[in-house]
């Protein structure tokens, strides 16, 4: 099983994210010590455009594809870099399952890894994704119009309860699985039958903002106290 860590040197929101240090350690270390030490992969693969991210990640046990500057961009897609990685490792390998590690989840654990990987195997499905509760329910969102709050959902919606709410889930960043050939033949890990992977809110921070890496830095500093 081929674990895939897209990894970009280029970040506008937080500059080189992927490897700033957290807890002592680059950011993208974390999933790839996840996936190294996951029962169930294999061959964990970085793919990036960076120097220094790849000498990072050679560092840390990982093999690294150079995917082309087209695929490094603000506008490139994930799923177009997950497709780059599958063709360059397949001249010498065909991995049945593939997992989708985003660097910017350091607190997915390869446990999770392992437990999604054993979900997937023991449910009818096309791919797992992992999943967590959203803080606030969508029902309560508003959109604007000029400068005016408009409400998504009706007053029916706005006015009830959380726990007697439709229950919602959202895609976390931290875990996507498929088999090769039914991705590239549904074209994503959400156009067939997806299977929910659910974690809790504690390890489910996608690093995007300072504002998350502040809390994931003190997430990530409990969890080690915790361990020792």
């Amino acid at each position: 099983m081929l674990g895939v860590i897209p990894a970009r040197g280029g970040s506008k929101g937080l500059p080189k994210k992927n490897i700033l240090p957290l807890c002592g350690k680059p950011l993208i270390g974390y999933t790839i010590e996840a996936a190294k030490y996951a029962a169930h992969v294999d061959r964990v693969v970085v793919s990036t455009e960076d120097a220094e991210i790849a000498k990072i990640s050679r560092s840390f046990g990982a093999d690294v594809i150079i995917r082309p500057p087209a695929l490094a961009t603000d506008t490139a897609s994930t799923m177009d870099v997950v497709f780059h990685a599958l063709d360059f490792i397949r001249r010498t390998d065909a991995p049945d399952l593939l997992i989708l590690l985003q660097a910017t989840s350091p607190l997915r654990t390869s446990q999770d890894i392992d437990a999604a990987v054993d979900l997937f195997h023991q449910s009818e499905c096309d791919t797992v994704v992992s999943v967590c509760e959203p803080r606030h329910p969508p029902y309560w969102c508003f959109t604007l119009s000029g400068s005016y709050l408009i409400p998504l959902f009706g007053k029916e919606e706005r006015t009830t309860r959380r726990q007697d709410l439709l229950r919602v889930l959202c895609p976390n960043g931290a875990i996507y699985i498929a088999r090769p050939e039914v991705l590239r033949s549904i074209g994503n890990f959400f156009g067939g039958r997806t299977v929910p992977y659910q974690m809790p809110a504690e390890r489910s921070i996608d690093i995007d903002t300072e504002i998350d890496f502040r809390l994931a830095d003190i997430l990530m500093r409990q969890r080690i106290a915790d361990s020792i």
